[in-house]
């Protein structure tokens, strides 16, 4: 159940704040200098301008104001902002970006930690990304990104809340879409999918070969259907580093977040068999459905349980760390801890305990008198696995790994890929619903295939009726300006012709499946990586609408910039971090801590390295200081876990932080 990485791609926002390459180590300012208040408040989300006629999407519910070159959007928590500003002709994007932090707020003093050029896309034709550090107690992110048409350039800078950017992710993808003035963004509106013939097939295959080398991933396996025929499953590379079994079409991976269309199919089963309907409240069916608000529990239908339009925020920390203890009825508890943090049907927000809720809740209404994991796992086996003839799909991770199977790989410290530990993803047992399957390219490409036959088994037999299928496809809640989220899947109509898919993110795993209905064609790339994993899934899906369209040529030019980039952004990462471990600062360590929340950390020590061991899963850590003196401890493998030390009036304690969430461990004595 790993967390995935905000998007705001499109502004050039990074995950782990950073800070700018045209600062120096000044002190970072107490307050921005610009009025949070100030402008006009948005009804509604407004197409705009930037001064120089740039197009954008301000979202509802900001305030917007032009001052001089910039456009300054205001996030409706105040302190937030994201400007754009037209500097004009400059000698080069370091020079843009200098003059619009002069516009927007010349007493910032972010230090640089990455900058560098990014993959050109929607008529720029060059992007630079600006990466600033922030300290962890900052809990801010900053960024910038210079985009140039011509002679003219134009910078966006993104100086947020972690907790804003997250809840208003989608908000931000509304802005960062931005288009130069008089650019049409490409579409295949009108268009007929090309056949995909020898010749596009192996195009195809030699670009999954060429970003499997580039991005240093060990596997993939990728699969493409078209008008009802399986035109290519197969594998590339091997299921593990260092052991000589290839990838093929029949090997399994975990295919994580992808899980969640399954689930919802299973309910579409159920509303078919008249077991509820979509409107039914999810407490008709389980009564002791709760959340940590009332007034949302009581608007909770069974088509808002994996709608991601609830309200509730990520809030994985308790399954990370607690995955090995809990149970589907402990899973189910815990949501009546989970309070929302916007209106409902308001903002996407991407819950992944509410989409287990929504497996083991239809798998209750099958089979009430089981055990909830024993009935969700039932319902999906009669109801999805058997009929669609997926018979090496299974939630039973022992049994994926006797057999045909990758093994998951990480980026260590260094940057290198790696064999990973499984420990981290046994976290999803209890979870399953949301992300626990393995499954292959075969299998999946069965469940595509009857996605694009609405119902149909190859047979011609209808396996389900089309409007409780369909019905998941209707966006619930919009995730951009032409994008949204249905039922478990995903709406992206950007391209002029409807393409649905889902993404899934495990531990050393990334995948995507992905179909477009108008056109009878769908595919599946499964990865056993992660960062390389993640860039490999995104240059995929445009390369395949490239050579279904003859769409402009984005995707192998921009390969060597986005490898450049990954690689030049973890050794940016390794360059803050000590390891081993600073010892003046782990010698202040306790030996254990304990939180309400999220059990305990003990803490040990081998030789030189120091170690947290959380129970299900343990890392050693690499000791990291901000310029503010703050002192973190960052789990290196898995990465990325960052425990702030905040020792206070003679009690040790360390402070782990979601974006919207803090966690307290206290020493345990």
């Amino acid at each position: 159940m790993k967390s995935s990485l905000p998007l705001a791609c499109c502004l050039l926002v990074v995950s782990t704040p950073v800070l700018s390459a045209l600062a120096d180590k000044s002190p970072r300012p107490a307050t921005h200098s610009m009025s949070p208040t100030a402008g006009e408040i948005l009804a509604a989300d407004t197409p705009r301008t930037t001064v120089d006629g740039n197009n954008f999407v301000a979202p509802a519910g900001w305030s917007i104001k032009t001052a001089g070159s910039a456009v300054v959007l205001t996030a409706p928590e105040g302190g937030s902002h994201i400007a754009l500003v037209d500097v004009g002709a400059a000698k080069d994007a370091d020079a843009a970006v200098a003059a619009a932090w002069a516009a927007y707020d010349p007493k910032a003093k972010w230090p640089l930690k990455l900058a560098g050029d990014r993959p050109v896309r929607d008529g720029w034709e060059q992007i630079r990304g600006y990466q600033y550090e922030t300290s962890a107690n900052d809990q801010r992110g900053v960024s910038a990104g210079a985009r140039r048409r011509g002679n003219r350039w134009t910078v966006s800078i993104y100086d947020m809340a972690n907790a804003v950017s997250d809840k208003r992710d989608a908000q931000i993808e509304l802005i960062g879409r931005l288009l130069p003035k008089g650019y049409s963004r490409e579409t295949f509106a009108g268009k007929a999918a090309h056949k995909l013939d020898a010749a596009r097939i192996d195009a195809l295959k030699q670009f999954v070969e060429d970003a499997r080398q580039q991005f240093d991933v060990p596997g993939v396996a990728i699969g493409l259907v078209q008008d009802g025929n399986v035109v290519l499953a197969e594998g590339f590379g091997v299921r593990e580093l260092g052991k000589p079994d290839k990838v093929d079409a029949n090997t399994l991976f975990m295919v994580a977040s992808n899980t969640k269309a399954l689930t919802t199919l299973m309910l579409a089963k159920l509303v078919e068999a008249g077991k509820f309907t979509w409107d039914t409240p999810a407490t008709q069916v389980l009564p002791t459905f709760k959340l940590g608000d009332a007034d949302t529990t009581r608007q909770v239908l069974m088509k808002h349980l994996v709608c991601a339009c609830t309200g509730l925020p990520r809030q994985d920390m308790e399954g990370i760390f607690e995955g090995e203890r809990l149970t589907p009825a402990s899973v189910m508890a815990t949501l009546a801890t989970m309070q929302p943090t916007s209106r409902f049907g308001e903002l996407y927000q991407y819950s992944n305990p509410l989409a287990s809720a929504a497996g083991f809740v239809g798998g209750h209404a099958l089979h009430p008198q089981l055990e909830l994991g024993a009935a969700y796992d039932a319902a999906m086996q009669t109801l999805v696995f058997d009929p669609l003839a997926m018979t090496s799909t299974t939630f039973d991770f022992a049994r994926a790994q006797r057999g045909n199977h990758a093994a998951p790989h990480s980026e260590d410290v260094d940057g290198k890929t790696v064999p990973a530990s499984m420990d981290l993803n046994y976290v999803d047992i209890p979870y399953r619903p949301n992300g626990g399957v393995w499954s292959n390219v075969n299998d999946m490409l069965r469940y595509v295939q009857m996605e694009l036959d609405k119902g149909l088994l190859p047979d011609g037999k209808r396996y389900i009726a089309e409007a409780p299928l369909l019905a998941r496809r209707v966006q619930q809640v919009a995730t951009g300006n032409d994008t949204g989220y249905g039922m478990g899947l995903k709406i992206d109509r950007s391209m002029g012709t409807p393409l649905m898919q889902h993404g899934g993110v495990a531990y050393g795993f990334i995948s995507n499946m992905l179909w477009l209905p108008e056109h009878n064609v769908g595919a599946v790339i499964l990865t056993n990586a992660d960062a390389g994993g993640s860039a490999i899934r995104y240059l995929f899906r445009r390369r395949w609408l490239e050579v279904l369209f003859d769409g402009n040529s984005e995707a192998i030019p921009n390969m060597p910039l986005e490898a450049k980039r990954m690689k030049e952004s973890l050794a940016a990462k390794r360059k803050r971090l000590t390891v081993p471990a600073d010892p003046a600062a782990i010698g202040k360590l306790a030996a254990r801590y304990r939180s309400a929340e999220l059990g305990d950390i003990a803490v040990s020590q081998k030789g030189e390295t120091t170690w947290f061991d959380f129970g299900g899963w343990k890392s050693e850590v690499a000791t990291l200081r901000d310029d503010d003196g703050t002192v973190t401890l960052v789990t290196i493998a898995p990465s990325g876990f960052e425990f702030i030390v905040a020792d206070k009036d003679n009690e040790r304690s360390l402070v782990l932080r979601d974006e919207q969430h803090e966690y307290v461990f206290v020493e345990a004595k």
